[in-house]
């Protein structure tokens, strides 16, 4: 599994944690140590600089929390690999803070323009064909072994889709994991979202189905969140602005059922409520998750 098990933190009670997305406007309500999550996911890059605040901060953090670490500058599809600077950036970090979780997007980011290396500023899809599958599994392995771990990919919300794939999201992904060992890291509502613009059929059935078809021991950490309402026939932007949604929730509580616990987390990134808001929002997704049943005999497959 994908957890940096420790004396504290065993295989089953790394299974069971439910955390949020810690971003700087609840620093301080977070430090206060107070609340009753299990875990923080924080971005990798925004921890990266080595002097002023940031050592201080990331410190009194680790104090507080276990982390989770998710990049979101990697750009594990890139072509011309990842910049050497940044996993070095990455690696440091790591072994600062020693994260339960390490995660990324399947996604490319890094290019060549005028004979130099650029990033995008955002996350790029990928064709899903025998190049592209490669040239990620190569850079996950470049990752896993200078991080010396698994780390743990992350389905995309993505707004185009290319023609000349040659298979399956699902089957990209689950290639990956029999190629590198890697984990995933699945986001609901990213396949909610692409379900609805996407698809023909309703979206929590489609997302249950994509769901089958992945290797489901693989899924190391599940995200749970919330976007903006929108017109009928217009694109839904995945913007983690809104409480998880209905339809989210349901999603969840399924997969659970065949995955059994899994680590969880609840992503609000714009127009951020209170700190009580966020919590609250990871303590139902406790109360699903202790509330799942599972025949006995699946349950013992399913961990």
């Amino acid at each position: 599994m994908s957890c940096l098990y420790t004396d504290k933190f065993t295989k089953e009670t790394c299974k069971a944690m439910v955390g949020v997305g810690l971003r700087h406007q609840h620093y301080k309500e977070a430090l206060l140590g107070t609340s009753s999550i299990d875990f923080v996911e924080l971005h990798a890059e925004n921890f990266f600089a080595e002097g002023g605040i940031i050592p201080e901060l990331l410190n009194d953090i680790a104090q507080q929390y276990p982390i989770s670490l998710h990049s979101t500058s990697m750009g594990l599809g890139s072509a011309i690999g990842i910049n050497r600077e940044y996993l070095l950036r990455l690696k440091r970090l790591s072994q600062q803070i020693h994260p339960i979780l390490i995660s990324d997007h399947a996604c490319f980011t890094w290019s060549h323009l005028n004979g130099k290396s650029v990033h995008a500023g955002d996350l790029l899809p990928l064709e899903f064909t025998q190049a592209s599958l490669k040239v990620m599994a190569d850079n996950i392995d470049q990752v896993q072994q200078l991080l010396g771990r698994q780390i743990l990919v992350e389905n995309l919300s993505a707004y185009i889709t290319f023609p000349h794939s040659q298979m399956s999201e699902t089957e990209f992904l689950s290639q990956l994991v029999h190629l590198t060992g890697c984990g995933l890291l699945l986001d609901l509502n990213n396949l909610l979202v692409n379900a609805h613009n996407f698809s023909e059929h309703p979206a929590l059935t489609n997302a249950e189905d994509w769901i089958d078809q992945i290797p489901i021991n693989a899924v190391g950490e599940i995200h749970l969140a919330g976007y903006t309402s929108i017109k009928q026939g217009e694109l839904i932007i995945d913007d983690h602005s809104q409480p998880v949604s209905d339809e989210c929730w349901a999603l969840y509580q399924s997969t659970l059922q065949l995955t059994g616990p899994v680590t969880t987390l609840i992503e609000w990134d714009n127009d951020l409520p209170s700190w009580h808001a966020l919590l609250a929002q990871a303590e139902y997704a406790k109360s699903i998750m202790q509330n799942i049943t599972l025949p006995k005999e699946e349950f013992a497959h399913a961990i």
